[in-house]
């Protein structure tokens, strides 16, 4: 059975829809029609439950895509091994990455990357939420913070300081914190994506502790964080490349300095299930360094 037909077949179940199994593959949605209509009746069983609003597998296909789902997966892994071992860097690349540490280290490089390997397609989806790669498609998802998800395999581009900040209209109103505990009775703006709920992280000598907060503010993107605490709305804990400059033209002071902050490990994350492509690792060994001397 012809293996395009196979893969149109995955991917609407994987997306629960013709239209963006379609987008996928760059066929029309009447071509992924027909492939289906092929594999049905050259099984002589119905796979898929059609309705108006969305498309399910029946049993029996749940069952045929678990299966061809393998298949597919093992050829994969055949012709990327080949790939690699011929170092043919090509194909599709999707990589979801953080929309501030993509536009402010990652942004110069993706265009050069692109320039040297013209035979990969990259899709990059800027996003600050934490994707499920398997489900969303993904080859691989760069992550800001410690990871958690142990069933991934992972490299870490590099690491980045953090400071606690405030503008100085907020400090002339609500006064400067001298240590850490302050915190508990300012104002504070909170990024979402941040390991332990509620909390900032800060070392004294070799002891690290972690000071409870009370956000006014909290989104999952840095930059609306720290325009936030530029407009005077709270005290904010952010890595160094969104307010680097804030700091040294006087708009943000960069407060608790007798107190180490941790570093934030940058990562790129993806499946175990399967190995990295020629593409990927070149997308990864290309970027690594790049990034780390941004």
């Amino acid at each position: 059975m012809d293996t395009i037909a196979l893969r149109t077949y995955a991917l609407i179940v994987e997306e629960g829809s013709f239209s963006a199994a379609a987008d996928r593959l760059g066929i029309s949605r009447s071509m992924c029609s027909k492939h289906i209509n092929d594999i049905e009746a050259n099984l002589g069983a119905r796979l898929l439950t059609r309705t108006t609003r969305s498309v399910k597998p029946t049993g029996i296909g749940l069952d045929y895509y678990a299966k061809v789902r393998k298949i597919l997966d093992l050829l994969d892994e055949a012709n990327e091994s080949v790939k690699t071992e011929t170092n043919t860097a090509a194909g599709r690349l999707k990589i979801g990455a953080p929309v501030s540490y993509t536009l402010s280290i990652l942004r110069p490089h993706l265009v050069r990357f692109m320039r040297d390997y013209p035979a990969i397609q990259l899709e990059v989806s800027l996003d600050d939420k934490l994707h499920d790669m398997i489900s969303e498609g993904y080859d691989a998802v760069i992550r800001v913070g410690e990871l958690e998800d142990t069933s991934m395999h992972a490299r870490q581009f590099h690491h980045v300081s953090t400071h606690v900040v405030a503008s100085p209209g907020y400090l002339e109103e609500n006064g400067t914190p001298e240590v850490p505990s302050d915190l508990s009775h300012h104002r504070t703006l909170y990024y979402a994506n941040m390991r332990g709920a509620g909390t900032w992280p800060f070392k004294r000598g070799e002891e690290l502790f972690y000071q409870k907060i009370h956000p006014v503010f909290s989104a999952n993107n840095g930059e609306l964080i720290a325009t936030a605490a530029l407009d005077g709305l709270g005290i904010a804990f952010l890595p160094d490349f969104l307010v680097r400059e804030h700091i040294q033209e006087g708009r943000l002071k960069a407060l608790l300095c007798e107190y180490s902050l941790p570093d934030i490990p940058i990562s790129v994350v993806y499946p175990s299930r399967r190995n990295a492509s020629a593409a990927l690792k070149a997308f990864i060994d290309f970027c690594a360094p790049r990034a780390k001397s941004s």
